[in-house]
């Protein structure tokens, strides 16, 4: 394998000379007061090496199907003189190509970021629930102050959110359920989120609301 990065390295190297001197000619005969043979060489040969980076843009598998077949490598090297004759537009598409993947990768990550919180969102109410809590002085024991007392229908949401096949219930559904209507849900539904006896997320589908481990305790006192 060493052995054939040496070749790909020579191959590249004067498939970048050679086409850095075609380059330099043919620019010559439109413009030779702008043309440059050392500027020519450099650009065909950094075009060259700009080959492997597009073979890899494009999943090709050119480079590894060369090394046991003589046939791949010589058109690997005609594409390195390719690139090197149209050094400038090819350095250029390359680079935009580049940019293009890198922002698309950026947006990718960023959308996985998103669908990861909302992930960790959901099921945090899921983990707090099942995970038993440390043995000692649990403060959510004993009576309730009296700010915490729950009436009637904080006590029917609450029993609700508690209950059931669904951890995460919508606002039509709560309604239903204990046959309340959504003005009265909505009012008690806020005033439970900030007790922390209900906590709210956002998902695909809308808000859902779910029953915290305060409220769960506050529940089980109410009751017994």
């Amino acid at each position: 394998m060493a052995n054939h990065i040496f070749i790909l390295i020579a191959v590249m190297l004067l498939a970048g000379v050679f086409g850095g001197l075609v380059n330099f000619y043919l620019q010559g005969q439109h413009d030779p007061d702008t043309t440059s043979l050392p500027r020519s060489l450099v650009v065909g040969v950094g075009a060259s090496f700009l080959v492997p980076v597009l073979l890899d843009l494009v999943n090709s598998e050119l480079i590894l199907e060369s090394q046991g077949d003589p046939s791949r490598l010589l058109i690997f090297t005609g594409f390195c003189l390719i690139a090197a004759i149209a050094s400038r537009f090819f350095i250029v598409n390359v680079s935009d190509r580049i940019l293009s993947e890198a922002h698309s990768a950026k947006e990718s990550a960023e959308r996985l970021q998103h669908d990861l919180r909302i992930i960790q969102n959901n099921l945090m109410p899921l983990i707090e629930t099942e995970t038993e809590q440390e043995s000692g002085v649990d403060d959510n024991l004993g009576p309730l102050a009296p700010e915490d007392e729950l009436d009637v229908t904080t006590a029917n949401v609450l029993k609700t959110l508690g209950s059931g096949r669904y951890i995460f219930r919508s606002l039509a559904g709560l309604c239903h359920e204990t046959n309340t209507d959504e003005s009265t849900m909505v009012k008690t539904l806020n005033i439970m989120v900030a007790r922390n006896l209900a906590g709210r997320t956002m998902g695909k589908k809308g808000m859902r609301w779910h029953i915290t481990e305060k409220g769960r305790r506050a529940l089980e006192v109410s009751t017994s």
